[in-house]
C-alpha cells in the first residue's frame, strides 16, 4: 500500500505544479531558441561587419553589440532563474500548502511527512537539473561559437555561472532554501520575499568573495606588467623599499625616461606587482563555488527534514 502511494506522490505534485514544469519548459526553451537564433542566423552578419571594421576608420558596429547583447542577456536570465526557483519552493511547492492546511489532508492518506517532503523536493529538482544542464550546454556553445564576436567575459559574474554545473547548484540550493523558509514562516508570501532575499544575498557573497576561492597568482617585473586580455585582475600596484603599495598618488615623475627611472628609484620603487585569475582558473574558481552551494542545500535540506519531523511527532 505505502510502495502505491509513494509511487502516487510523484504523479501527484506534477499533477499540482504542472503550470510551473511548463513554464520552466519554455523558458528554458526559448533561452536556447535565441542561442540557436542568434549564432545560426546572424553571426555572418556580424563576422562581416567586424572584418568591414578592420580596415575602415569608421563603421557600424551595431549588428556585432546586438549579437554579444543577446548571448549576454541568455546568461543573465539562465544563472539569476535560481532567484524565481527560491520564490516557487517558499510559495507555491510548500508554502501556500502549509498556509491553507491541505498539506493535513495528504498526511491522513498513508503519506508520511518525510515522504510527502521528498516527493516535492525530488520532482522539481530533478527538472531544474534536467533545464540546467541544457542551459548550460547550450550557453557554452553559444558563448564560444564566435569568440571574436564577444569580449573576454568569463569573470562576469552571469557568464561565470551560467558556463558550468554552478548554475544547477543554485537553482537546487534555492530550492532546498525555500523550502525551509516556507517550514519556518508557513506563510506564502513571507517566504517567497524571504527566500528571494537569501538566495540573492547568498549569491551576492560568494560573488564579492570570488577571486578568493582559489590562490591567484603574483606576477613581478622591474619594468612594469603587462596581462593578457583575458586575465581577472585582482590586485596591482607598486613595490616600495620591498613592500607591495597599491597607492602612489602622491608621486609624481615626469621628464625623460633616465629621470623618470631616476624619480622611482629616490621614490623606493623597486619594481611592480599583479595578482590575478589567469582563464585556467575558471575551472578551480567554479568548482569550489559550486561545491560552497551544494554545501548549503545539503544543509538547508537536511534541517527542513528535521524541523518538519520535529513539528509533526
Amino acid at each position: 500500500m505505502s510502495a502505491t502511494v509513494l509511487r502516487g506522490l510523484p504523479r501527484t505534485v506534477l499533477r499540482l505544479h504542472r503550470t510551473a514544469l511548463i513554464a520552466w519548459a519554455a523558458f528554458v526553451t526559448v533561452l536556447v531558441a535565441v542561442l540557436v537564433w542568434t549564432v545560426r542566423v546572424t553571426a555572418d552578419d556580424a563576422l562581416r561587419e567586424q572584418e568591414y571594421c578592420a580596415l575602415h576608420s569608421r563603421c557600424n558596429v551595431l549588428t556585432t553589440m546586438a549579437y554579444a547583447d543577446r548571448i549576454g542577456y541568455v546568461g543573465w536570465f539562465a544563472c539569476y532563474s535560481f532567484l524565481a526557483v527560491a520564490a516557487f519552493a517558499g510559495g507555491a511547492l510548500i508554502g501556500r500548502e502549509l498556509e491553507n492546511g491541505t498539506v493535513r489532508l495528504a498526511w491522513t492518506q498513508g503519506v508520511s511527512p518525510a515522504r510527502w517532503l521528498a516527493a516535492k523536493l525530488a520532482v522539481p529538482a530533478l527538472a531544474v537539473t534536467l533545464g540546467g544542464i541544457v542551459l548550460i550546454l547550450a550557453f557554452r556553445w553559444g558563448w564560444g561559437a564566435h569568440r571574436s564576436l564577444m569580449g573576454d567575459d568569463w569573470t562576469f559574474g552571469d557568464v561565470f555561472v551560467a558556463r558550468g554545473p554552478a548554475l544547477v547548484a543554485y537553482a537546487l540550493c534555492a530550492l532546498a532554501v525555500g523550502t525551509l523558509t516556507a517550514l519556518v514562516l508557513r506563510r506564502t508570501l513571507p517566504a517567497v520575499g524571504v527566500s528571494f532575499v537569501l538566495m540573492w544575498l547568498l549569491n551576492v557573497v560568494l560573488e564579492f568573495n570570488r577571486s578568493s576561492l582559489w590562490p591567484a597568482v603574483t606576477r613581478l617585473s622591474p619594468t612594469g606588467i603587462e596581462l593578457p586580455d583575458s586575465a581577472w585582475q585582482v590586485e596591482n600596484g607598486t613595490i616600495v623599499d620591498g613592500r607591495r603599495t597599491q597607492n602612489l598618488a602622491d608621486l609624481t615623475c615626469d621628464g625623460t625616461a633616465a629621470r623618470v627611472r631616476s624619480c622611482l628609484h629616490d621614490a623606493g620603487v623597486s619594481g611592480y606587482y599583479a595578482v590575478h585569475h589567469p582563464a585556467s582558473h575558471f575551472w578551480p574558481l567554479h568548482l569550489v563555488e559550486t561545491g560552497i552551494v551544494l554545501a548549503v542545500a545539503a544543509a538547508a535540506t537536511t534541517a527542513a527534514f528535521r524541523l518538519l519531523r520535529h513539528r509533526t511527532a
